[in-house]
């Protein structure tokens, strides 16, 4: 089992526990996708949870490696970006015409500003540092804004969609934006 405490393994500690976001990540899509918005949020939840553990865990026992960043970021992916904005798709959409279509393009605008702030945090992410702050909204807070804006339509606190929109374009941005969020 000494693995499990190997850096340089795959399947380390902390890289089975970003496997686990990963796999809590793809079963909400299929949840999403049977309708099943409560199971799909308590899943996303526990890929939350997940991804604050297994860098905790890459810290506490020095697992942090170049895999481990990456497959963070998949994880983060998956279970912050598009499962969050594959929640809001199906439950806001209310018919197959034109406001379909713009709801589809904005969460395409979510995933695409999701990823690319993966991509920039990657690119800038050295072995075992952490930083301060993060520059730019996480994906995790950027999912937990989403979650918010879906709890708000689903309770008519906001009945339109074309309210609800651009403050969903406006969390895609600020994935991307110069504001500073203090890493917990």
């Amino acid at each position: 089992m000494s693995f499990l405490y190997d850096k340089h393994s795959h399947f380390n500690l902390a890289n089975l526990v970003t496997f686990s976001n990963i796999s809590a990540g793809i079963i909400a899509l299929y949840f999403i996708q049977e309708g099943n918005f409560f199971i799909a949020i308590v899943l996303a939840w526990i890929a939350g949870g997940l991804d604050i553990l297994d860098g905790k865990i890459a810290r506490k026992y020095n697992l942090s490696c170049e895999f481990g960043i990456q497959i963070d970021s998949f994880a983060d992916f998956i279970s912050f970006v598009v499962m969050p904005s594959f929640l809001l798709f199906y439950a806001i959409q209310k018919d197959s015409g034109f406001e379909t279509f713009v709801v589809g393009i904005v969460c395409i605008y979510y995933i695409i500003s999701g990823l690319r702030r993966l991509i920039e945090f990657n690119i800038q992410s050295k072995e075992g540092e952490v930083a301060k702050y993060f520059i730019g909204v996480p994906t995790p807070l950027g999912a937990i804004l989403l979650w918010v804006l879906y709890l708000v339509y689903s309770y008519d606190a906001i009945t339109s969609l074309y309210l609800l929109l651009p403050l969903i374009a406006i969390v895609a941005y600020l994935l991307n934006s110069k504001v500073k969020i203090p890493h917990p």
